[in-house]
């Protein structure tokens, strides 16, 4: 009798020690979002370093994200990156530092303020990007022409909605984790691979881009010039460029 009630004493004990673990790693977890200081943000080196990081992480979350949205909206994989070399989509990456600039300051003015500011900046920025797409290198990757909700065939209200709701993660959740945990990395390791990573994307960007303008050149019958048209005409030919963007097509 006296073993039993013994038994269950440890164990009752087990039960509530468990519990305070718990309970103090939620409480734990609250702090780092109710205990963050916006007003603490620094326009220095250190503040120009988390955007870079905050560009990088989401030009691959983003990626990520999408392709298996893809998969689970028709049934495959597809290609959702827009560098050549990297699976990164630069979009994501700048709509997530234009979230951080612009939206990040008018929190104090409530969850209405962020979300409609949200809500036109990531549809503004879409229009642009798809705008300028197709001005400079004569091709689109989405177009809601079929969409009843759509704004002038480049964006979307419903996606202007998603913006909305991603701003409100973003200011109350997603950039508090992330600065927490940003200032735990050494400072000094962190600011050599962001210079590389730097120098690796920027390259990137420049090869993609060359890429494209060259796919678009063929598809005008522009007969190869120089050393780059040949090394992309030999390397990165039609075929396996439409397998990089399965989704662009070419205006004219």
């Amino acid at each position: 009798m006296k073993k039993d009630i013994k038994n269950n004493l440890k164990k009752d004990n087990n039960e509530t020690e468990n519990k305070n673990k718990k309970d103090k790693e939620n409480n734990k977890i609250k702090s780092i979002f109710k205990d963050f200081d916006y007003d603490n943000i620094k326009l220095d080196k250190k503040y120009f370093i988390q955007l870079f990081w905050i560009f990088f992480l989401a030009c691959f979350i983003g990626v990520v994200l999408e392709t298996f949205f893809c998969y689970f909206q028709r049934g495959y994989f597809e290609s959702r990156t827009a560098l050549i070399l990297e699976p990164l989509n630069p979009i994501y990456g700048v709509g997530a530092v234009l979230f951080t600039v612009l939206v990040i300051p008018l929190y104090k003015k409530g969850s209405l303020a962020v979300f409609v500011s949200s809500m036109f900046i990531g549809g503004i920025f879409e229009y642009v990007c798809s705008f300028m797409q197709e001005m400079i290198f004569g091709t689109i990757s989405w177009q809601y022409g079929k969409d009843v909700l759509g704004i002038l065939d480049r964006t979307s209200f419903i996606y202007c909605i998603f913006w909305g709701i991603l701003g409100i993660l973003w200011v109350k959740f997603i950039y508090p984790l992330f600065i927490n945990l940003f200032n735990k990395v050494d400072g000094k390791v962190l600011r050599i691979i962001t210079y590389i990573l730097i120098v690796i994307v920027s390259f990137d960007c420049i090869f993609s881009a060359l890429a494209t303008n060259r796919y678009n050149q063929r598809h005008e019958n522009v007969p190869a010039q120089n050393f780059l048209d040949n090394f992309f005409d030999k390397y990165f030919n039609d075929e396996k460029m439409k397998k990089i963007y399965p989704n662009m097509t070419f205006v004219n």
